[in-house]
């Protein structure tokens, strides 16, 4: 990770408020339908990739589930999510990182990501993403992007669109399909983002 890619996260979540940014949710909805639909355990270890500021761990937290962790690029971002939980904070792990440069310590049940797939824009990246998904999920994948129809650019950012068939097939080595969505996220500012949501299971499971 460059420290410019870096440093425009950090100056994001230090300068804008959540209805500021185009990817904020009240209910993350499209989300949470994918994981209640998986019927795991409250004990399940969930990883949110790219978490941001995000208000699914409020929920899954709300929810009982009891080993989640939080990774973003940007420390500014985890640190409004400590705010917001107050003590609850203590339950989940916050992990600052590059998803492309991390190195887990745990496998996960679920691996989730809603909206930062789609910012690896080089062959290079995917690969080294799905490297890294293949050998630490143990059972459940959700991604979330931009499908065609979507922005070709997300805070200044390009970004790859992908279709259910291209997500398909990035992830057909290790992944098999379960189901995808398509998704229409209201922005705050009241403008359409177009997404497509896929869920996998492990190869071999």
């Amino acid at each position: 990770m460059s420290d410019e890619t870096k440093d425009h996260w950090e100056n994001v979540y230090r300068h804008k408020q959540a209805n500021e940014v185009s990817w904020t949710q009240d209910v993350p909805q499209p989300s949470l339908h994918f994981i209640h639909s998986l019927n795991i355990p409250a004990s399940a270890a969930i990883i949110d990739i790219g978490a941001g500021d995000s208000k699914l761990v409020d929920f899954l937290l709300d929810e009982g589930f009891q080993n989640i962790t939080l990774l973003d690029v940007s420390e500014q971002a985890l640190e409004k999510v400590r705010k917001r939980l107050g003590d609850k904070a203590e339950r989940v792990k916050f992990v600052v990182a590059d998803i492309t440069e991390f190195t887990p310590v745990e496998k996960y049940d679920v691996w989730h990501d809603r909206a930062t797939f789609h910012f690896l824009t080089t062959v290079e990246q995917v690969q080294q993403y799905v490297s890294i998904a293949r050998q630490w999920v143990k059972e459940y994948l959700i991604v979330g992007t931009f499908s065609e129809k979507g922005p070709k650019k997300c805070s200044g950012l390009d970004i790859k669109q992908y279709s259910e068939k291209e997500l398909e097939n990035v992830f057909s080595a290790g992944f098999s399909k379960i189901r995808c969505i398509e998704q229409e996220h209201l922005t705050p500012f009241n403008t359409l983002q177009h997404f497509v949501f896929c869920g996998f299971r492990k190869s071999g499971l």
